[in-house]
Protein backbone atom coordinates (compact mmCIF):
# COMPACT_ATOMS: atom_id res chain seq x y z
CA UNK A 1 0.00 0.00 0.00
CA UNK A 2 2.35 2.59 -1.18
CA UNK A 3 2.89 5.04 -4.23
CA UNK A 4 0.48 8.13 -5.04
CA UNK A 5 -0.14 8.56 -8.60
CA UNK A 6 2.42 10.90 -9.54
CA UNK A 7 5.18 8.93 -7.92
CA UNK A 8 4.09 5.74 -9.51
CA UNK A 9 3.96 7.42 -12.81
CA UNK A 10 7.61 8.19 -12.88
CA UNK A 11 8.70 5.48 -11.80
CA UNK A 12 7.04 3.32 -14.33
CA UNK A 13 8.22 5.34 -16.76
CA UNK A 14 11.40 5.55 -15.55
CA UNK A 15 11.13 1.53 -15.85
CA UNK A 16 10.09 1.50 -19.05
CA UNK A 17 12.16 3.51 -20.44
CA UNK A 18 15.00 1.75 -19.03
CA UNK A 19 13.74 -1.20 -20.54
CA UNK A 20 13.20 0.09 -24.24
CA UNK A 21 16.50 1.44 -24.08
CA UNK A 22 18.14 -1.86 -22.75
CA UNK A 23 19.51 -4.94 -26.28
CA UNK A 24 17.52 -7.10 -24.38
CA UNK A 25 16.02 -8.31 -20.43
CA UNK A 26 17.66 -11.46 -19.16
CA UNK A 27 14.65 -11.98 -16.84
CA UNK A 28 10.75 -11.42 -17.02
CA UNK A 29 9.64 -7.79 -14.97
CA UNK A 30 6.51 -7.30 -13.79
CA UNK A 31 5.04 -4.18 -11.60
CA UNK A 32 2.11 -4.92 -9.27
CA UNK A 33 0.71 -2.00 -8.04
CA UNK A 34 -2.24 -0.88 -5.92
CA UNK A 35 -5.36 -1.73 -7.69
CA UNK A 36 -5.95 2.42 -8.10
CA UNK A 37 -2.83 2.56 -10.36
CA UNK A 38 -3.59 -0.39 -12.17
CA UNK A 39 -4.60 1.77 -15.63
CA UNK A 40 -2.39 4.86 -15.52
CA UNK A 41 0.90 2.31 -15.02
CA UNK A 42 -0.33 -0.02 -17.59
CA UNK A 43 -0.77 2.96 -20.37
CA UNK A 44 2.76 4.44 -18.81
CA UNK A 45 4.34 0.51 -19.79
CA UNK A 46 3.07 0.21 -22.97
CA UNK A 47 5.66 -0.93 -26.01
CA UNK A 48 7.65 -1.78 -23.16
CA UNK A 49 9.29 -5.07 -21.70
CA UNK A 50 7.23 -4.90 -18.42
CA UNK A 51 4.13 -6.49 -17.85
CA UNK A 52 1.56 -5.50 -15.15
CA UNK A 53 0.13 -7.27 -12.22
CA UNK A 54 -2.29 -7.47 -9.80
CA UNK A 55 -1.23 -7.78 -5.72
CA UNK A 56 -4.51 -9.48 -5.09
CA UNK A 57 -8.19 -11.11 -6.76
CA UNK A 58 -11.43 -12.00 -5.19
CA UNK A 59 -12.65 -15.82 -5.93
CA UNK A 60 -15.48 -14.91 -7.37
CA UNK A 61 -15.91 -13.49 -11.12
CA UNK A 62 -18.62 -10.96 -9.56
CA UNK A 63 -21.11 -10.32 -7.01
CA UNK A 64 -21.74 -8.75 -3.36
CA UNK A 65 -18.26 -8.27 -2.45
CA UNK A 66 -17.83 -4.37 -1.67
CA UNK A 67 -14.12 -3.40 -1.48
CA UNK A 68 -13.19 -6.44 -3.36
CA UNK A 69 -12.33 -6.96 -7.30
CA UNK A 70 -12.18 -10.06 -9.39
CA UNK A 71 -9.34 -11.34 -11.60
CA UNK A 72 -11.46 -10.47 -14.78
CA UNK A 73 -11.23 -7.01 -13.89
CA UNK A 74 -7.88 -7.31 -13.26
CA UNK A 75 -7.23 -8.53 -16.88
CA UNK A 76 -9.67 -5.69 -17.98
CA UNK A 77 -6.82 -3.04 -16.53
CA UNK A 78 -4.13 -5.18 -18.48
CA UNK A 79 -2.67 -7.04 -15.54
CA UNK A 80 -1.10 -10.64 -16.78
CA UNK A 81 0.07 -11.50 -13.24
CA UNK A 82 -1.64 -11.58 -9.59
CA UNK A 83 0.08 -11.86 -7.03
CA UNK A 84 -1.87 -14.23 -4.19
CA UNK A 85 -1.49 -15.69 -0.63
CA UNK A 86 0.88 -12.79 0.11
CA UNK A 87 2.07 -13.50 4.26
CA UNK A 88 0.32 -10.17 4.52
CA UNK A 89 -3.01 -11.52 3.16
CA UNK A 90 -2.37 -14.17 5.10
CA UNK A 91 -2.01 -12.50 8.21
CA UNK A 92 -3.71 -9.92 8.73
CA UNK A 93 -6.98 -10.69 6.80
CA UNK A 94 -7.00 -14.53 7.97
CA UNK A 95 -6.89 -16.23 4.33
CA UNK A 96 -6.36 -19.76 4.98
CA UNK A 97 -4.55 -22.24 2.30
CA UNK A 98 -8.13 -23.21 0.72
CA UNK A 99 -9.06 -19.60 0.39
CA UNK A 100 -5.57 -18.87 -1.69
CA UNK A 101 -6.01 -21.77 -4.23
CA UNK A 102 -9.49 -20.54 -4.82
CA UNK A 103 -8.22 -17.57 -5.48
CA UNK A 104 -5.36 -19.01 -8.09
CA UNK A 105 -8.49 -20.68 -9.65
CA UNK A 106 -9.72 -17.68 -10.70
CA UNK A 107 -6.74 -15.80 -11.64
CA UNK A 108 -6.13 -18.73 -14.02
CA UNK A 109 -9.74 -18.62 -15.26
CA UNK A 110 -9.21 -15.03 -15.94
CA UNK A 111 -5.93 -15.37 -17.96
CA UNK A 112 -3.91 -14.66 -15.29
CA UNK A 113 -0.88 -16.11 -14.22
CA UNK A 114 -0.81 -16.34 -10.10
CA UNK A 115 2.61 -15.74 -8.01
CA UNK A 116 1.73 -17.99 -4.94
CA UNK A 117 3.47 -16.69 -1.94
CA UNK A 118 4.79 -18.93 0.65
CA UNK A 119 6.68 -18.90 3.96
CA UNK A 120 7.35 -19.71 7.64
CA UNK A 121 7.06 -17.48 10.37
CA UNK A 122 10.14 -16.56 12.68
CA UNK A 123 8.46 -18.78 15.45
CA UNK A 124 8.09 -21.87 12.24
CA UNK A 125 12.10 -21.32 11.45
CA UNK A 126 13.42 -21.47 15.16
CA UNK A 127 11.15 -24.77 15.80
CA UNK A 128 12.52 -26.04 12.70
CA UNK A 129 9.38 -26.46 10.80
CA UNK A 130 10.07 -24.16 8.07
CA UNK A 131 10.21 -26.95 5.15
CA UNK A 132 6.97 -28.13 7.04
CA UNK A 133 4.98 -25.25 6.74
CA UNK A 134 5.76 -24.73 3.60
CA UNK A 135 5.45 -27.90 2.16
CA UNK A 136 1.67 -27.90 4.07
CA UNK A 137 1.27 -24.27 1.65
CA UNK A 138 2.41 -25.46 -1.20
CA UNK A 139 0.34 -29.02 -1.32
CA UNK A 140 -3.34 -26.47 -0.19
CA UNK A 141 -2.88 -23.56 -2.14
CA UNK A 142 -2.52 -24.90 -5.77
CA UNK A 143 -5.69 -25.52 -7.20
CA UNK A 144 -5.92 -28.39 -9.96
CA UNK A 145 -5.02 -26.83 -13.34
CA UNK A 146 -2.16 -25.18 -12.19
CA UNK A 147 0.93 -26.21 -14.36
CA UNK A 148 4.03 -24.27 -14.41
CA UNK A 149 3.11 -22.11 -17.43
CA UNK A 150 0.16 -20.08 -15.56
CA UNK A 151 1.89 -20.59 -11.67
CA UNK A 152 5.06 -19.19 -10.33
CA UNK A 153 5.77 -19.82 -6.26
CA UNK A 154 7.47 -17.39 -4.52
CA UNK A 155 9.23 -18.28 -0.89
CA UNK A 156 9.12 -14.96 1.38
CA UNK A 157 9.83 -15.94 5.12
CA UNK A 158 7.76 -13.67 6.86
CA UNK A 159 10.73 -12.88 9.35
CA UNK A 160 12.71 -11.15 6.22
CA UNK A 161 9.79 -9.39 5.29
CA UNK A 162 11.09 -5.78 5.54
CA UNK A 163 12.98 -6.51 8.39
CA UNK A 164 16.64 -5.88 6.25
CA UNK A 165 16.80 -9.60 7.39
CA UNK A 166 17.41 -12.53 5.12
CA UNK A 167 17.81 -16.39 5.21
CA UNK A 168 21.71 -17.54 4.40
CA UNK A 169 22.09 -18.82 1.70
CA UNK A 170 21.73 -22.10 2.86
CA UNK A 171 18.15 -21.68 4.20
CA UNK A 172 17.42 -20.32 0.94
CA UNK A 173 18.57 -22.81 -1.55
CA UNK A 174 17.05 -25.76 0.78
CA UNK A 175 13.18 -24.42 1.16
CA UNK A 176 13.56 -23.47 -2.58
CA UNK A 177 14.80 -27.43 -3.68
CA UNK A 178 11.86 -28.29 -1.23
CA UNK A 179 9.49 -26.58 -2.75
CA UNK A 180 10.42 -27.74 -6.49
CA UNK A 181 10.39 -31.37 -5.23
CA UNK A 182 6.31 -30.80 -3.72
CA UNK A 183 5.39 -29.43 -6.86
CA UNK A 184 3.02 -32.14 -7.95
CA UNK A 185 1.39 -30.45 -10.81
CA UNK A 186 4.12 -32.06 -13.75
CA UNK A 187 8.12 -31.28 -13.62
CA UNK A 188 9.09 -29.38 -10.62
CA UNK A 189 12.65 -28.40 -12.49
CA UNK A 190 10.40 -26.58 -14.90
CA UNK A 191 8.49 -24.85 -11.65
CA UNK A 192 9.64 -20.99 -11.08
CA UNK A 193 10.35 -20.58 -7.64
CA UNK A 194 11.21 -16.78 -6.58
CA UNK A 195 12.55 -14.96 -3.45
CA UNK A 196 11.07 -12.92 -1.77
CA UNK A 197 12.01 -11.02 1.77
CA UNK A 198 14.42 -7.86 1.96
CA UNK A 199 15.80 -8.30 -1.52
CA UNK A 200 17.48 -4.99 -2.30
CA UNK A 201 19.97 -3.52 -4.86
CA UNK A 202 22.85 -5.26 -2.62
CA UNK A 203 22.08 -8.34 -2.21
CA UNK A 204 20.24 -9.41 -5.43
CA UNK A 205 22.97 -10.91 -7.35
CA UNK A 206 24.25 -13.27 -4.71
CA UNK A 207 20.57 -14.22 -4.04
CA UNK A 208 19.58 -14.52 -7.83
CA UNK A 209 23.22 -16.61 -7.99
CA UNK A 210 21.73 -19.69 -5.67
CA UNK A 211 20.47 -22.98 -7.23
CA UNK A 212 17.12 -23.10 -7.62
CA UNK A 213 16.14 -19.75 -7.12
CA UNK A 214 14.51 -18.30 -10.84
CA UNK A 215 14.11 -14.70 -9.35
CA UNK A 216 12.62 -11.92 -6.72
CA UNK A 217 9.81 -11.25 -5.06
CA UNK A 218 11.04 -7.26 -4.68
CA UNK A 219 9.24 -5.37 -2.29
CA UNK A 220 10.47 -1.85 -0.38
CA UNK A 221 13.41 -1.57 -2.58
CA UNK A 222 10.75 -1.43 -5.90
CA UNK A 223 9.89 2.01 -4.83
CA UNK A 224 13.25 3.29 -5.92
CA UNK A 225 13.46 3.06 -9.87
CA UNK A 226 17.22 3.15 -9.95
CA UNK A 227 17.26 1.04 -7.22
CA UNK A 228 14.91 -1.57 -8.99
CA UNK A 229 16.69 -1.17 -11.93
CA UNK A 230 19.93 -2.40 -10.15
CA UNK A 231 18.06 -5.54 -9.04
CA UNK A 232 16.76 -6.19 -12.73
CA UNK A 233 20.49 -6.00 -13.95
CA UNK A 234 21.32 -8.33 -11.05
CA UNK A 235 19.53 -11.24 -13.07
CA UNK A 236 22.47 -13.73 -14.23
Amino acid sequence: MNGLRGAALACARDLAARAKAAPALKCDVVLCPPATLLWPLGEALKGSAIALGAQDCHARDSGAHTGDLSAQMMAEAGCRYAIVGHSERRAAHRETDSAVAAKVKAAHGAGLAAIICVGESQAERDGGRALAVVARQLKASVPEGADTSNTVIAYEPIWAIGTGRTPSATEIVEVHAALRAGWERGAGASLRVLYGGSVKASNAAEILALDGVDGALVGGASLDAGEFWRIIESCP
